[in-house]
């Protein structure tokens, strides 16, 4: 029976990975589909990025109590993965708490370390779920997560909590049989847990095979549990909990609010102001901002990966909150619809065939990217440096440069910018006359 169990984890263990796996690289691949780009200059910086952002959450403090409670929940992931790695091998190995046999009392403060955190994930989650669906807090409100979006928040909280619980009920399960010396649960006597203990009560009442039955089912539960997460999470906002590394560590290190030119323009204005230094024979024409995901760079879609739909970005914008119909949030969610939409259709044909959509008008309308005024508010707002604003202007470019598409407005200025070489209706050599008087 014994062998059985291990062979059935074995074959449980491998399918968690190859399926994680297959879809990681498919994931890698949608964000290599955008345009190539340098983020790997001055690599100390960088790493430095990554610790404070990814790591230490240093944009979270911004509000110190929701930080300290996030950084709970994120250190009770990394954490209590220590843990699973001890339920890994004893289902490969077909053993039993294989780390208690560590010097000391070293194992039992190791276990008690986890139950604490467990119970500070439990707390906090059950506090986000309630910020969320009894507060009603107004940036988990808006339209663009209605549906799946909402849903899967609380799916992912509401699993945690599930874990949690599986992970205590099975501690004061099996601490329960080493007490009445049931065979095997006597390898290893770890004493009481911190946390679990206060359960013991409640199953004290249970036979010994009753409570075997329990803490092999909790145990089983548990494991299958987080590969099921395991695999969830490229399918969730919840992948930045991987993601938020690299997306630190490529984060752009150009000042707040620094905007691109584009070579191809300047190359223009040089050549109608400098006409001898244009090339003689026509170049490929060069295409200006971007329409689809392929026009944006592999940066741009690692940002739309690592969202966590926090709505941070949203809250902050002006636009926004002046009732505009521009959500920064939803930028990130339509640009990963769209390359997650473009990746399935190389899955099927073997490569990208137009499939009559762009990221331009049938996901983010013109209305939208019209609303923005470049603020950067967003970009401040965001705990992992994601950039909506540089997927808003390369779109915007696209429409002014590329369809021609904008108010009569900005067509005014951009022809008197052209002819005055001033957003004025006025001649050059009139253009100090503001001052007289």
């Amino acid at each position: 029976m014994q062998y059985v169990q291990q062979a059935a984890f074995v074959l449980l263990t491998v399918a968690a990975i190859w399926f994680f796996r297959k879809k990681i690289l498919e994931i890698r691949r949608n964000i290599l589909f955008g345009k190539d780009a340098l983020y790997n200059d001055n690599p100390g910086m960088r790493w430095n990025n990554m610790l404070l952002l990814a790591f230490g959450q240093k944009k979270m403090f911004a509000n110190p109590l929701v930080a300290v409670m996030h950084f709970v929940i994120y250190a009770g992931f990394i954490i209590i993965n220590i843990e699973v790695l001890e339920i890994i091998l004893d289902g490969i190995f077909g053993t039993h708490r294989i780390f208690a046999g560590m010097p000391g009392s070293f194992y039992t403060f190791l276990i008690n370390a986890f139950e604490w955190l467990a119970l500070g994930v439990l707390i906090v989650c059950v506090v986000f779920l309630a910020r969320r669906n009894i507060i009603k807090l107004r940036r988990f409100m808006m339209r663009e997560l209605d549906g799946w979006p909402r849903s899967d928040a609380n799916y992912i909280l509401i699993t945690e909590i599930i874990l949690m619980l599986l992970f205590l009920t099975l501690n004061a399960a099996d601490t329960t049989l080493q007490e009445r010396g049931v065979t095997h649960y006597t390898n290893h006597l770890t004493g009481d847990f911190a946390i679990s203990q206060s359960i013991k009560p409640l199953i004290a009442g249970m036979s010994d095979n009753a409570l075997i039955a329990l803490e092999r089912t909790c145990w089983w539960l548990h494991i299958t549990g987080i590969f099921i997460f395991l695999n969830y999470l490229p399918y969730s906002k919840h992948l930045h909990i991987l993601l938020a590394f690299p997306n630190a560590y490529y984060t752009r290190l150009d000042p707040p609010g620094k905007m691109k030119n584009m070579p191809a323009i300047q190359n223009e204005v040089l050549y109608a102001m400098q006409p001898e230094l244009a090339p003689t024979e026509a170049g490929e024409t060069p295409s200006f901002g971007a329409k689809d995901v392929q026009d944006l760079t592999w940066r741009n879609l690692l940002d739309a990966y690592s969202c966590t739909e926090c709505g941070r970005c949203t809250a902050a914008c002006p636009a926004n909150l002046t009732g505009k119909k521009l959500s920064p949030r939803k930028i990130m969610m339509d640009t990963r619809d769209r390359i997650e939409e473009v990746g399935r259709v190389i899955n099927t044909n073997g490569k990208f065939e137009p499939d009559g959509k762009t990221l331009l008008h049938n996901y983010i309308s013109v209305e939208e990217l019209r609303a923005c005024t470049a603020c950067n508010a967003c970009v401040d707002a965001c705990p992992v440096s994601i950039n909506p604003l540089e997927i808003i202007l390369e779109l915007r470019r696209s429409l002014v440069m590329e369809e021609s598409n904008s108010p009569q407005e900005w067509n005014a200025m951009f022809s008197n910018v052209e002819n005055n070489f001033a957003p004025w209706k006025f001649s050059p050599d009139e253009r100090d006359n503001w001052r007289e008087n």
